[in-house]
């Protein structure tokens, strides 16, 4: 009888896992989140050397010729000029140049060996006489006020009035007078195409008159100044009262 008992709990035993498998059975989980990439291999070995290309005799495919590289070609043509571009900055300043060699010697601008510095020319003079100036004839004065150069044969002459042009060049001449009667005076020279006269005609007043004239003079022109008949009165240049003319010229250059 004993041995039955021991039967029945060794089958029910065996039973009751089978039957818990089946019941307690779980459904599979999710798969799970990819990884990171992993790093690149080691480069592989070198292959070995092609064969080298062996030209045929025949037609070629066009695509093996391109891919085949030609001997250069000659060069070609220039092209057209492009726009001009912007301009460059300011470079730096360079560095100072050698002096030059000296220049040759300056030559003087007078005849005979006179140097530059005496090339100088310039006078005034005064007439202080009451009498009317002579018509068409050199008006003469008082010793000059100023005339240079001083000593030797002056560029000047008080005593014909006319002035001799030592130097050639441009000069400045200019009168100025002062009369109770209408006077007319003129600069007069060779230089001169046309006659150059000014006149003052009186006021019953003391009438002051000027004039001047720029010249170009080569040596030996000579000017001066003259009085000329005009619109005066016979009673006017026969009158003897004061008069006054001043006659002045200079070198310029």
């Amino acid at each position: 009888m004993g041995g039955y008992y021991g039967l029945v709990f060794l089958v029910v035993f065996t039973l009751i896992p089978a039957r818990c498998d089946e019941s307690c059975g779980e459904r599979d989980g999710r798969a799970g989140e990819a990884g990171a990439p992993g790093r690149d291999g080691y480069p592989g070995a070198k292959g070995e050397e092609g064969e080298k290309a062996v030209m045929l005799e025949g037609p070629v495919d066009e695509a093996v010729l391109r891919r085949l590289k030609g001997e250069a070609g000659g060069r070609g043509q220039q092209g057209v000029m492009g726009p001009k571009g912007y301009r460059g900055h300011l470079g730096a300043a360079g560095q100072p140049g050698e002096p030059g060699r000296p220049g040759a010697e300056g030559k003087g601008i007078i005849s005979g060996g006179q140097g530059a510095q005496m090339a100088r020319s310039a006078f005034s003079a005064i007439r202080t006489h009451n009498s009317y100036p002579g018509f068409g004839q050199p008006i003469t004065y008082e010793p000059a006020v100023v005339n240079t150069p001083e000593g030797g044969d002056k560029d000047f002459n008080e005593a014909t009035g006319h002035f001799t042009c030592r130097i050639p060049g441009v000069y400045y001449f200019t009168f100025h007078s002062m009369a109770k009667v209408s006077m007319c005076l003129n600069i007069a020279s060779p230089a001169l195409t046309n006659s150059l006269g000014f006149c003052d005609y009186n006021r019953n007043t003391d009438q002051v008159l000027s004039g001047g004239v720029v010249l170009q003079l080569t040596a030996g022109q000579k000017v001066w100044l003259e009085s000329f008949r005009d619109q005066q009165k016979p009673t006017e240049y026969r009158d003897s009262q004061a008069k006054q003319i001043i006659f002045s010229g200079f070198l310029l250059f």
